[in-house]
């Protein structure tokens, strides 16, 4: 960007305006910085290490699986979308700039799951968790032991318990996450938990987009 082409532009827009363009241009991560910004208790938080952090899995277009979908085949279920997997990079971006540790990420086995740990936080950290499988299916008693099962794992973590300053990650399905937390998520948000008196209690929220 030249200051010729500032000063032609100067001419149809106010000082202020020029001067948001021009940062605009020369730093582009500004507005992504803006918006990490407002959330920076959640951050210091994550920072300390010690918490759980529920993820839903990033945008995949439509609601159910088809029928006859299979778990093994990934051309049989919902999957994440050319937007989902951009916003999936853009989540493990964040934490990375956020300078926050992630240790043992845990997902459902479903593919838009799968992909969204994978492309946010590397293959290599991903382990598949059965109390993490979508719920839509299953009997309200084993619905009712996989939230369980994960609020314990919540409740048993803590920055006393991660001295490595690592946080947990669970990537799942919108239903796992309101029987866990009694939240309603997007595609792609992300819940922050700790350890409380009563059980799990939430930190935060961040967003992706």
């Amino acid at each position: 960007m030249s200051l010729d082409f500032l000063s032609n532009m100067s001419h149809h827009l106010t000082r202020r305006q020029v001067c948001a363009v021009a940062a605009s241009l020369v730093y582009p991560a500004l507005a992504s910085a803006n918006i990490l910004a407002k959330d920076q208790a959640v951050w210091k938080a994550l920072r300390i290490g010690g918490h759980s952090i529920l993820i839903r899995h990033a945008m995949a277009p439509g609601t159910f699986d088809p029928p006859g979908f299979k778990l093994g085949d990934c051309s049989t279920q919902r999957n994440l979308s050319d937007e989902g997997r951009a916003q999936a990079k853009a989540l493990g971006e964040m934490f990375t700039t956020m300078q926050v540790m992630v240790g043992t990420v845990r997902s459902s086995e479903w593919c838009r799951c799968q992909d969204t740990a994978k492309l946010a936080f590397g293959a290599d950290k991903v382990q598949t968790y059965p109390a993490l499988k979508s719920p839509t299916q299953l009997a309200p008693e084993q619905r009712k032991a996989n939230a369980d099962a994960v609020r314990q794992a919540i409740q048993n973590f803590s920055p006393r318990t991660s001295p490595s300053k690592a946080n947990q990650v669970f990537v799942t399905h919108m239903f796992n996450i309101q029987d866990i937390t009694g939240e309603s998520v997007a595609e792609g948000e992300i819940l922050v938990m700790r350890e409380g008196p009563q059980g799990p209690q939430l930190v935060g929220r961040l967003a992706t987009s």
